[in-house]
């Protein structure tokens, strides 16, 4: 097994390397003047297992080309198995025409990672589930959900009460889902979004009076539905409102609108790499997800079942 790191997130790649023991595998991966990608991998590739760690977050475009010409790379190495392992598949919100004239881009770059000669994918919480049959290659698709319910857990203090929202209609299914681990109900924020970035919560539906609300999402971009939710929870007597979201996109001004929010808590993994600003951030913290990506890597490599993560 050889494991490859790119630049998108160099740290979760040293974490997951450390947990296999498995050294990451020497690469050169520098920009012509004009920007252009050059990778050269620095040691013999031939027959070998190879998983590339790469997530095609901010910038999107570049972390994805790098992606592209890593998987070259290697294949023009003779390396026998490519997995690429993106914590966060970009694009993935582009999942279906949302009109006239308007592109499907998460299936454009699933046909753009398999064109360039990937044997397998792995991720973890995609936007949409369909997004697995994007691919003609084997994907697997983990959640973050196990690495969040030990967390939840402890905002349980002296048997106080929990209820699993979800921020939108979308995400119910991801939200039921944690509640009925969690052993709690279930609440949903039906908002109407009168434009792309821009979100109106109009009500709650189910209880959250003096109880602790934990909302669960997959994405925070610029986390307009979040703090409008935790407005609204608030507003509907609930103690406290937590959030807990695989992938921390968090741009533009998202950062400063947690910061000023209701919201007691936001939690993050590490599938997308963190920032500064959201570090100083004294309401956003980030959970690893190096050992569960690093247990699928393993189990993948030794031909085991990897089913018994995605729960």
């Amino acid at each position: 097994m050889k494991i490859l790191s790119g630049n998108s997130n160099r740290a979760l790649a040293e974490d997951i390397s450390k947990y296999l023991d498995v050294p990451l595998t020497q690469a050169a991966i520098r920009r012509f003047a004009d920007m252009e990608v050059f990778v050269e991998i620095l040691e013999n590739v031939r027959g070998e297992d190879v998983y590339i760690i790469q997530s095609t977050s901010f910038p999107a475009n570049d972390n994805l080309m790098e992606l592209l010409v890593m998987i070259d790379a290697l294949r023009r190495g003779s390396a026998k198995r490519i997995t690429a392992v993106i914590p966060y598949f970009g694009y993935a919100r582009q999942d279906r025409k949302t009109g006239p004239r308007t592109p499907i881009s998460a299936k454009l770059v699933a046909n753009l990672i398999t064109i360039a000669g990937t044997d397998r994918v792995l991720t973890m919480d995609l936007h949409a589930g369909q997004i697995q049959g994007f691919f003609d290659i084997p994907t697997d698709n983990l959640f973050a959900t196990p690495v969040f319910l030990k967390d939840i857990d402890a905002i349980r203090v002296n048997g106080e009460e929990l209820v699993v929202v979800s921020p939108d209609v979308g995400g119910v299914i991801r939200a039921r889902a944690v509640a009925r681990r969690l052993g709690a109900d279930l609440a949903i924020v039906d908002k109407r979004r009168e434009k792309a970035g821009q979100s109106e919560v109009m009500n709650i539906i189910g209880d959250v009076a003096g109880r602790h609300a934990i909302l669960v999402d997959d994405i925070v971009d610029s986390a307009g539905t979040l703090c409008n939710a935790a407005d609204a929870l608030k507003k509907a007597g609930a103690t406290t409102v937590h959030a807990y979201t695989t992938h921390g996109v968090l741009s533009g001004g998202a950062v400063a609108r947690v910061a000023a929010s209701p919201l007691k808590m936001l939690v993050t993994t590490d599938s997308i790499q963190t920032t500064d600003e959201m570090r100083s951030a004294s309401n956003i913290r980030q959970l690893t997800v190096a050992p569960l990506l690093a247990e699928a890597i393993l189990r993948i490599a030794e031909n085991r079942s990897v089913s018994s993560l995605f729960v």
